[in-house]
């Protein structure tokens, strides 16, 4: 079943967070993930605003899992990490 990976983002330093950003795509892409959004429009009606939001479609929950704890992918976080504040959460689709 195919998965949503959601992440709400607010950066704090451009330069380093340019860096991940470089090198998460990749990642993703490598564990057959596809962004469907990514620092779009939005409209925040609950909750804390993050003006960066990103969500890639994965064709598992499995699939995003392992993607995030790939050694390529968490060489891209360690370039997030400290450059901003971020949610991020896999969730199942229906469809």
């Amino acid at each position: 079943m195919p998965a949503l990976w959601i992440a709400h983002v607010t950066v704090t330093d451009e330069e380093s967070y340019g860096k991940y950003a470089a090198l998460a795509g990749p990642a993703i892409a490598k564990h057959g993930g596809h962004f469907i959004a990514r620092a779009g429009r939005y409209v925040q009606l609950e909750g804390k605003d993050r003006p960066r939001n990103v969500v890639a479609r994965f064709p598992s929950l499995e699939a995003a899992e392992a993607c995030y704890h790939s050694p390529e992918y968490q060489e891209a976080l360690s370039h997030a990490r400290d450059a901003s504040e971020r949610e991020l959460l896999v969730v199942e689709t229906t469809e």
